[in-house]
């Protein structure tokens, strides 16, 4: 989506890549007073790296392409950070909106295990379409046998949500084992003036130099400058070893001397750590690369699908059961979800000017899209089923 709507974002691939003392050094020409804070290098080809740079109290994600060096562009917000930060927390501060998602884990494991209760023997029915039985049977059977291919990525989704929660909580010492603590420089950085420009004077290629000689192959994807006075050069990134994310290889280098000063590889890890490293790339489908990423996009169309089916059959039967009463009572269910999405809404729009400093049009589009989202779903799940019900009761 960002390449699709931000152009500035978009990198034609050359034959080769430009060191990255350069572009920090075109980045600090864009920025004078700004200061580096991350550098990220993505795994598509065809996407510049991001920056992440602190400008005169606003946060802009610079978009530097990998093959000339050239700073194309900069944004307070990407599409990938707006549904990053929905998906993990859905702007709600205070770590309730991060427990309020991974409950959600618990939730989808218990579902497929009572799914699979009530429908027996549905390892066998992994082909089986109902047609020519009219599409009340047809949609039915749809329903079904999405639900059946869906089990896999219901499990991973599920499990790994399971972790996720886990590793918040720090249970077992999940979290304490399987992050490593940066070390600090024994003598820190007393000029604040010197270190305001840190971040851009850091010899950033022999760093990664320095890097690769400790975990020979490593494929440099992040860069953390030093945060505090006595804080270290920080980088991840790819080695040999499959599946894990780039935070299973860690470089902690001095700033000054470029001296390592502690080095994690990812064959050396250990059996929790490896499943905290793997668990991001089984969850978001990342590890494989475009492949993996469209078959996990289907995965998760299929759930999607499901959860939507699953709420129209829901809504239509107490539809149907409140008209044959020609009755209707308001449950106060109705009125939590409504003061829930509000919360959520209000959060959303405080991250997005306050945090993000979002522009008036960026604003108006998340709106507009949004009331369309809204609306939508009230002709599916509200006109639509009253229609539709109306029509079989009476059947006209």
């Amino acid at each position: 989506m960002d390449w699709l709507f931000v152009p500035e974002m978009r990198a034609v691939p050359g034959s080769s890549r430009t060191p990255m003392n350069e572009m920090v050094q075109n980045i600090s020409e864009a920025y004078p007073n700004g200061k580096l804070e991350f550098f990220a290098a993505p795994d598509a080809a065809y996407l510049c790296n991001v920056a992440y740079v602190m400008n005169e109290g606003k946060r802009w994600y610079v978009f530097v392409n990998p093959y000339t060096g050239e700073v194309q562009g900069a944004n307070t917000l990407t599409f990938q950070r707006f549904f990053r930060d929905l998906h993990y927390f859905l702007f709600i501060p205070l770590q309730i909106g991060h427990f309020t998602v991974l409950v959600f884990g618990f939730l989808l494991f218990v579902s497929l295990i009572t799914a699979l209760m009530f429908y027996k023997k549905w390892y066998k029915k992994l082909f089986e379409l109902k047609r020519g039985k009219g599409r009340v049977v047809f949609y039915r059977s749809l329903h079904r046998l999405i639900g059946v291919w869906s089990v896999p990525f219901m499990i991973l989704f599920s499990v790994t949500g399971i972790w996720y929660f886990l590793e918040r909580t720090n249970t077992a010492d999940i979290s304490k084992i399987s992050n490593t603590r940066s070390p600090k420089l024994e003598k820190p950085i007393k000029d604040s003036l010197y270190f305001d420009r840190l971040s851009y004077s850091i010899d950033y290629d022999k760093a990664i130099e320095m890097a690769q000689l400790v975990i020979p192959g490593l494929m440099v994807k992040d860069v953390v400058p030093p945060a505090t006075m006595n804080g270290v050069i920080y980088m991840n990134g790819k080695s040999s070893v499959p599946l894990v994310r780039n935070r299973a290889n860690r470089v902690y280098i001095h700033p000054q001397t470029y001296k390592v000063l502690k080095v994690q590889k990812a064959e050396d890890i250990g059996a929790t750590m490896w499943l905290n490293d793997i668990a991001d790339p089984l969850h978001f489908g990342y590890w494989g690369g475009l492949a993996t990423k469209i078959v996990w996009f289907f995965g998760g169309l299929g759930i999607s699908t499901l959860i939507l089916t699953g709420l129209w059959i829901g809504f239509k039967r107490k539809v149907k059961n409140v008209q044959k009463q020609k009755a209707q009572k308001m449950g106060i269910w109705k009125y939590i979800n409504w003061v829930i999405f509000g919360v959520i809404l209000f959060f959303m729009y405080y991250f997005l000017i306050v945090r993000y400093h979002v522009s008036s049009e960026v604003l108006t589009f998340i709106t507009v899209s949004l009331t369309i989202f809204i609306l939508l779903g009230w002709y599916l799940f509200d006109f639509k089923i009253k229609k539709v019900v109306r029509k079989e009761l009476t059947g006209s």
